[in-house]
């Protein structure tokens, strides 16, 4: 097997064309949850006990009567018992290609882009095992992982991809090592553009061109790279990048596609600048100042925020700098969203350590800082679900998510307890998630 190094252009596109993007997995007959409470992904109080059938893929009805239904083989009834029925949940901000793999595993020469790959299917299975049905990928190339899961090859949660994340040169996208020459001063193109991780890109034209093979290749929404980076080795957090022309061309080239794009950006020049450009959703943003929030509420931009945690003590001095700021202004940034009444999505953005890909459902205790329990369901079912539908013509999964209504997609937990008043069953999905659903299909039934 050839290393990333040795790849060609088109054997990338290969990777990316094999399967038809829209291929879907069977779907069942009827399953039927008697005596269920439910969250219904908005409300701050469970149901009476209820009932809840499922048809095919979709939520069919809801009754506080029992449903009567035929007891055929293909029939499964569920006795919930009062236990809660739930939306799964939604993380909008991951990297599944890069979560199962540290940054020395996938720089090594021997790695391929099939190893690499089946790691990051394997968190796929894991991250809807934790309840996480659906994922928006916020870059790198997830578009083999996502159709292996909707043929029913793999398992996985709903992907809605990005692509290579877009980034000028020095930007938070740019990879290259130490002694990789730039495209335009004799250089070749790196590991990491072969692979689809990122594109480096300056200028109009080749901002333009990132974002059409992107939306060629199935992505549902794009990322740019507007602002500098924690985790990156080139670019100060302060910086602002990309000039506002660039990121206009990428957010006309996704609206002409019908969908829009979202930016990495921390501080108040990199957000404002996007924001100028017609950009729809920033992710990030713990280092905005109060007027900017009040921005983007008038403006009616989604803010993608994640409770990030300190960098280990085994990253580089400067990465723990930039870390440690972020995580200082996380509780502003969350206290002045909420206050302004900003459009509110979260995610985890795990990657590279494959050790805290289960602190994904952790992640959400967090959210207590600023929330309640019902106020953090609502944000990781709902709202979530939310910025997915903003994908408009481009969304991969057409139908509504986030909620327990009739005639939503059937995406469901049954947990064994009450989340609105004890949010920490959230955390231990293995012990609590005993029924995991996902399009109408179980994944996982561990009662009786």
């Amino acid at each position: 097997m050839k290393s990333f190094r040795s790849l060609r252009p088109a054997v990338f596109i290969a990777l990316v064309l094999t399967l038809p993007l829209g291929a879907q997995t069977p779907r069942p007959a009827v399953v039927l949850f008697n005596n269920v409470r439910i969250f219904d992904g908005q409300g701050a109080t469970l149901s009476a006990p209820s009932h809840v059938l499922v048809r095919g893929n979709t939520i069919e009805k809801i009754s506080p009567l029992p449903i009567p239904t035929d007891k055929r083989g293909d029939t499964l009834i569920i006795d919930g018992a009062g236990r809660t029925l739930m939306p799964g949940l939604i993380d909008n901000h991951v990297h599944l290609f890069m979560a199962g793999s540290s940054q020395a595993e996938m720089m090594d020469p021997k790695a391929t882009f099939a190893s690499l790959e089946a790691t990051g299917a394997e968190q796929a299975r894991l991250m809807l095992l934790r309840g996480f049905t659906a994922a928006r990928d916020a870059g790198g190339p997830v578009f083999g992982i996502k159709r292996a899961i909707d043929r029913g090859t793999n398992v996985g949660p709903r992907i809605y991809p990005s692509g290579a994340m877009i980034s000028q040169t020095s930007g938070h996208g740019d990879f290259r090592l130490p002694n990789d020459r730039s495209r335009r001063f004799g250089g070749q193109m790196t590991a990491g553009e072969f692979m689809g991780i990122g594109f480096i890109a300056d200028g109009r034209d080749e901002v333009l061109t990132a974002t059409r093979e992107n939306l060629r290749a199935g992505a549902s929404q794009i990322k740019v790279m507007a602002g500098g980076g924690a985790a990156s080795a080139y670019d100060p957090l302060d910086v602002a990048q990309y000039t506002l022309d660039e990121i206009t061309a990428a957010v006309q080239a996704a609206d002409d596609w019908g969908t829009y794009v979202t930016v990495h950006a921390y501080t108040p020049k990199a957000v404002r600048r996007a924001v100028e450009a017609g950009v729809k959703c920033i992710e990030h943003g713990q280092l905005l100042d109060e007027p900017t929030i009040e921005l983007l509420a008038d403006k009616g931009i989604w803010l993608s925020l994640q409770a990030l945690d300190e960098a280990p003590a085994t990253a580089p001095d400067s990465t723990r700098v930039k870390k440690h700021l972020v995580v200082e202004g996380t509780d502003n940034a969350f206290k002045w969203a909420k206050q302004h009444h900003v459009k509110l999505a979260w995610g985890t953005d795990l990657m590279f350590l494959p050790a805290q890909m289960p602190n994904q459902n952790t992640d959400i205790l967090k959210l207590q800082a600023w929330m309640t329990p019902a106020e953090a369901l609502k944000l990781v079912t709902h709202d979530n679900a939310q910025l997915l539908a903003l994908s408009g013509p481009r969304n991969p999964y057409p139908g509504r998510l986030g909620v327990v209504e009739e005639g939503a997609l059937a995406d469901l937990l049954l947990v064994d307890g009450d989340p609105l008043t004890n949010l920490n069953l959230i955390a231990d999905p293995a012990k609590n998630f005993v029924v995991i659903m996902k399009d109408g299909k179980i994944y996982k039934n561990t009662l009786p």
